[in-house]
């Protein structure tokens, strides 16, 4: 595993490590929904360089990229292939919308984190 892919792991259990404190002690579930998003987009970012040598530049390019990678692998849960797209959502409800209905419940953010976990746990067994 090269360095850059190391690092990106590192980055998507921090960002889990993240996501579970900001519900636990701060309560701020579209905080935690974003990192749990972040947590996998890292983890998505390890496989690409490790696989490719190259960084996807935007999130939809690490999305197709990633989906692109694990076509076919049966090892890739086909819901943790979709799961990038639909996180997506939850930071851009914190990054960008407004309104009483720019939130995140607590139903989608456990939902989140444990779809994360799962991601970047997965994601680690490939590269190793």
């Amino acid at each position: 595993m090269t360095p850059e892919t190391s690092e990106h792991i590192d980055k998507a259990r921090d960002y889990l490590s993240k996501a579970r404190s900001l519900v636990a002690v701060m309560h701020y579930h579209d905080e935690a929904g974003r990192a749990a998003y972040l947590a996998a987009f890292h983890a998505a970012q390890a496989l690409i360089s490790e696989r490719t040598g190259r960084i996807a530049r935007t999130h939809e390019g690490v999305h197709s990229q990633f989906n692109k990678l694990t076509m076919g692998d049966a090892r890739v849960d086909p819901e943790l292939r979709r799961f990038l797209s639909q996180a997506f959502s939850l930071k851009a409800v914190v990054d960008y919308e407004t309104g009483p209905d720019a939130v995140v419940s607590p139903e989608q953010v456990e939902a989140a984190i444990a779809t994360a976990t799962r991601f970047v746990e997965c994601v680690a067994e490939l590269l190793a």
